[in-house]
């Protein structure tokens, strides 16, 4: 059995999946873009781009009452590979906040993302 996980502090899906599945003591969330859920509006900066989808992550497991401590695999995906320096410094500072440690972690680079975006995250978390 599993739930279902919807919130409007996350962007709305911009296709036919759920923001977030939760399975017993794990949850997986979709792909996360930068959309900004208040307004819907999308930086061009991949710094804030990188806070936006890191936020929209956090909105997800924690309606789903789990934690950014939670949080043990992530995927990123990149337009551009060159970015990997100004993302990390944002992802660092973003996870620093929470944990002494990293999740476990994969990059990519992709040829295109929904919204013409320079980075989607994915997440998945497990409760102790």
């Amino acid at each position: 059995m599993y739930k279902i996980i919807n919130t409007i502090q996350a962007p709305l899906p911009i296709g036919p999946y759920s923001q977030g599945i939760v399975s017993n003591n794990m949850i997986i969330t979709a792909g996360q873009i930068p959309i900004n859920p208040q307004t819907g509006m999308i930086s061009n900066d991949i710094k804030e781009q990188t806070i936006q989808v890191l936020n929209n992550i956090k909105a997800i497991i924690t309606a789903a009452k789990f934690t950014i401590k939670d949080i043990v695999k992530t995927n990123l995906f990149l337009k551009n590979l060159d970015n990997l320096k100004i993302v990390n410094v944002v992802y660092a500072n973003f996870f620093l906040q929470y944990v002494t440690t990293y999740p476990a972690r994969t990059c990519l680079e992709i040829s295109n993302l929904p919204n013409n975006v320079e980075i989607e995250i994915e997440a998945i978390a497990i409760k102790q």
